[in-house]
């Protein structure tokens, strides 16, 4: 019965993966024969054509009767041969729009031999979804077996192929993946890797648990341009005929489905079922691009949604001019900011038409005004009551084009600025002054796969490699960046009022600045400034993982975050629209900053500067414990945060990271000041609990409960007192040994297992559980590392559903992306690469094979490999490993000899080697 279960599992994936994946339509590709067209007009040629639903264009109808029964006679065929064998899995069908003329059923045949009976084909032109075991085919026939009507046809067919026949990385990419619980930033499709622009559908209006596109929600309530961290807004809406704009989204939504729906990163297609519209959704770094197909007659309009809450920030004040007849431009005001930040930021825009308006229209509040050159919208600002969150009266406007024919297209540009207008209409010129769709698609399509191919991944299971690249996806895609094209950024750092506390200052009225990023000796920016969520606890995830295939990232982020405290004094800890917003805890820039430096990534930021910045936010007045200068003087002087275990975990690690950096900067003075400092965290210890618990001033505990989440960040004593990365040595001693560590760590896992590792005491599904699998290395057990990361990918992070995938909590833009690629890869680190000599742990991949193409800006060697031998789901343990062709009995690489590229290899089995990565 446990294997029957382990079957149905394994294909409940499969079927998941089937019904959710989006890779290339490779109908286009073939030869069309077919057994009749009414004309030349009407040729099989046209049902691959993109062209789709729109009734009388890009159909392929067929010479068909009626008998004097109204019976169709003869039933027509049309088949797709391709030069080479493709495997499919899918194919969807779509009927001619004209209702008086319906295909109902069919069989697809396949030159195998084999055949699929299709039922049910809908009478509208809607999408039939075939689905099907994998066939190698090479051509596909279509045979109607059942109709009603003459002149039977079809609109379109289109062809998806399974993982075999997936052309590119992109393909391997499920954007789906748990965005039933997602946050409102968690999916964007309209991005390019830290892109300015930020586009996607938004299905739910709200900021997490399931805000922005979520896979259960069925209706589409606009177009909004920007999905970052505390700010949203510019939301578009293609709609047909008259909209009462004045009563909202609530009108003007429509309904669509994912049958006939493509998800990829930078290009989104869907049908809105209302107003029978294609929208189609591509982008540069800066400028997002549309692409609207009116299927039927009628009015074609476009609103421009500029007033109200979206998701993460309310929208008020907005300001917009006609330009000409096909361009509208202006700013609007963001506010609202739940988790602290800047209280009122500007955003400015330009949106661009290929074809000229008839009119203007604009609403503010229930007040319609009409064929106008200007708008002001409410400056309003209204707290819902019992709520966080704020209001203020819907405005924009709407723009009217008259009357569209079935099968008009209409193409819109949109880009946004924190500077100005000027700037965001320079921001499309530098990047897109033509209406070429399909060639910023192409383009996007090379950009990401670039991205994505830094890693490439052989072998697995067709789960794995999805949501391996999902994860990559991730990892690059949720922190974007605030400065234009030509290297200016907003500066919200100085002046104003802070209220509130710790994670939720807001800052009041602060001093506007436009600051222009340093430039090369070409005069491009050295560097782009980047709005970012939290970095929390990163040398878990982001760090290692950038460090290892995208340096420049690394580099970057340094930079940007140097710049913040060269303009505002402090090092960020989640940045917004060129503030801070104090979000979490700790100075998490200098584990980030430090990692870089030891991997010699330092092109774009100077090593002494960063250290300075670091030295200085490491001391009252500073990011590390901002706020809190009697609690740092108490930890300086004592060795712990009092009330605060969790702070007095991070407080540590971060000052060792910045001592490590201090010796190897020949800084022996700073060097033992930070270590000592780091060092002092056994205050803490609760010796019969053997845990970090909670200490009070006086000495006295907080509590003795490990399980209460009281004195710690997002956790408790079981998840966070391993965490103290940095001094394993003196936490095994404590615990009465290495065996003794071992033995109460393996508990909490055993303990977490059936939890899929989502309990209280050991918890994937945020920052501080994310190192807990792999400190058994680090207490001579590597076996048990290897065994623990295998189920964890697994359980936690294995799932490719829409409910699943992140651990159900908060994906944090990449973290647990980033952590679940890094066990799928089998590389870890559990200081981040903060250490004077930095060390990947070595685990067992999920892959036979693992490239990671080196960056030669930054590292010597063109790749390094990881050859697997002997994989399976059982085959769990290294029995032996080798680098570069001799014996290799440890289990951490230096970073020195991974940048030099090479080739590791391991061979695996279903039992530990308990000499293997012991010395």
């Amino acid at each position: 019965m446990k294997q029957l279960g382990v079957i149905l599992y394994l294909l409940c994936l499969t079927t998941c993966y089937e019904l959710w994946a989006t890779p290339h339509n490779v109908a286009y590709q073939a030869k069309v024969s077919c057994s009749s067209a009414l004309s030349q007009e009407q040729e099989g040629k046209y049902v691959i054509d993109q062209v789709i639903r729109i009734s009388g264009k890009g159909e392929w109808v067929a010479k068909t009767k009626l008998d004097a029964r109204g019976r169709v006679y003869p039933y027509p065929w049309i088949q797709l041969d391709w030069d080479h064998a493709i495997y499919t899995n899918k194919v969807i069908l779509y009927d001619r729009v004209d209702e008086r003329s319906h295909c109902a059923a069919g069989t697809l045949f396949f030159s195998d031999g084999s055949s699929v009976t299709v039922n049910l084909i809908p009478n509208d032109g809607a999408p039939r979804v075939v689905e099907f075991d994998t066939r190698k085919t090479e051509w596909i026939r279509f045979q109607m077996t059942d109709g009603e009507g003459q002149d039977l046809g079809l609109s379109e067919i289109e062809v998806y192929p399974a993982p075999e026949s997936y052309p590119d990385y992109i393909s391997w990419v499920n954007p789906y993946v748990e965005t039933a619980k997602g946050r409102y930033f968690f999916f964007v499709t309209g991005s390019l890797p830290f892109g300015m622009i930020s586009s996607a559908p938004l299905t739910r209006n709200i900021n997490q648990g399931g805000g922005g596109y979520n896979y259960n929600s069925t209706k589409v309530l606009g177009f909004p341009q920007i999905h970052n961290w505390m700010i949203s807004g510019l939301s578009l809406m293609p709609v047909k005929d008259e909209v009462d704009v004045c009563r909202g989204d609530k009108v003007w939504r429509s309904s669509f489905s994912h049958d006939d729906e493509i998800v990829q990163p930078g290009y989104h297609r869907l049908f809105l079922d209302t107003y029978k519209i294609w929208v189609e959704q591509t982008v540069t770094d800066r400028v997002g691009l549309y692409r609207f197909t009116y299927t039927q007659d009628g009015l074609a309009k476009v609103l421009v949604n500029l007033g109200g809450h979206i998701a993460t920030s309310t929208l008020l004040n907005a300001h917009v001019t006609k330009v000409n007849d096909t361009e509208i431009s202006g700013y609007f005001d963001t506010a609202g900011r739940v988790w602290g930040g800047v209280d009122v930021a500007k955003v400015y825009f330009v949106v661009q038409f290929d074809k000229p308006m008839d009119a203007l229209n604009g609403w503010v509040g229930d007040r319609k005004e009409t064929d106008i050159n200007s708008l002001i919208g409410s400056p309003e600002l209204i707290t819902v009551p019992k709520s966080s969150f704020k209001q203020s009266p819907s405005s924009g406007v709407e723009a009217c084009f008259g009357s569209f024919k079935a099968g008009d297209e209409l193409l819109l540009k949109t880009a946004i600025s924190y500077v100005s207008e000027e700037n965001a209409r320079e921001n499309i010129e530098r990047e897109c002054q033509h209406w070429d769709f399909d060639q910023v698609k192409s383009a996007s399509e090379r950009i990401w796969n670039e991205w994505l191919g830094k890693i490439d991944v052989q072998g697995g299971s067709f789960q794995q490699k999805t949501k391996f690249y999902t994860d990559l996806w991730h990892v690059l895609l949720g922190r974007h960046k605030i400065d234009d094209s030509n290297g200016e950024y907003p500066d919200y750092l100085s002046g104003g009022e802070r209220i509130g506390k710790q994670t939720r200052i807001h800052t009041i009225a602060p001093k506007f600045q436009v600051r222009t990023l340093p430039k090369d000796k070409t005069g491009k920016s050295r560097f782009h400034m980047y709005n970012s969520d939290a970095l929390w606890l990163t040398q878990w995830n982001l760090n290692t993982l950038w460090g290892l295939a995208y340096p420049s990232v690394l580099d970057e982020f340094s930079a940007s975050f140097i710049e913040y405290d060269k303009n505002g004094g402090l090092l960020p800890r989640g940045p917004s629209i060129g503030s801070y917003t104090y979000i979490m805890t700790g100075c998490p820039a200098t584990s980030l900053i430090t990692s870089a430096y030891q991997r010699g990534v330092f092109h774009k930021w100077l090593p002494k500067e960063g250290y300075a910045a670091m030295k200085r936010n490491h001391e009252k007045g500073g990011m590390l414990a901002f706020d809190m200068d009697k609690e740092l003087e108490f930890y300086i002087k004592h060795g712990y945060c009092p009330e605060e275990a969790g702070l007095t975990i991070q407080w540590a690690f971060e000052d060792w990271a910045l001592g490590e950096m201090a010796k190897a900067m020949g800084k022996l003075k700073d060097y033992n000041y930070y270590r000592n400092r780091s060092l002092g965290w056994p205050a803490s210890w609760h010796p019969d609990l053997r845990l970090m618990m909670p200490r009070k001033e006086t000495g006295e505990w907080v509590h003795l409960d490990p399980l209460s989440e009281r004195g710690f960040v997002q956790a408790n004593a079981w998840q966070a007192t391993f965490g103290l990365s940095h001094d394993i040595e003196t936490l095994a001693r404590l615990m009465g040994g290495n065996d003794s560590l071992a033995t109460q760590l393996n508990y909490v896992f055993e303990m977490s297992k059936n939890a899929r590792f989502l309990s209280s005491y050991v918890s994937y599904a945020n920052q501080p559980g994310c190192s807990n699998a792999h400190v058994f290395s680090h207490v001579g057990k590597p076996w048990l590392t290897q065994y623990w990361v295998r189920q964890v990918a697994k359980q936690t992070y294995g799932d490719i559903t829409p409910e699943r995938g992140y651990g159900e909590n908060d994906e944090d833009q990449g973290q647990m992306a980033g952590i679940s690629a890094l066990m799928a890869m089998g590389l870890f680190s559990l200081d981040g690469g903060s250490a004077y000599n930095p060390m990947y742990d070595i685990t067992s991949p999920v892959f036979n094979e693992i490239t990671i193409r080196l960056d030669s800006r930054y590292y010597k060697g063109n790749e390094f490999k990881i050859k697997v031998h002997d994989n399976s789901p059982e085959n769990c343990y290294i029995q032996k490993a080798s680098l570069n062709g001799e014996m290799y009995h440890k289990y951490q690489l230096p970073h020195t000899v991974f940048e030099q590229g090479g080739l590791l290899e391991l061979w695996l089995g279903d039992k530990p080697n308990k000499e293997w990565g012991t010395q």
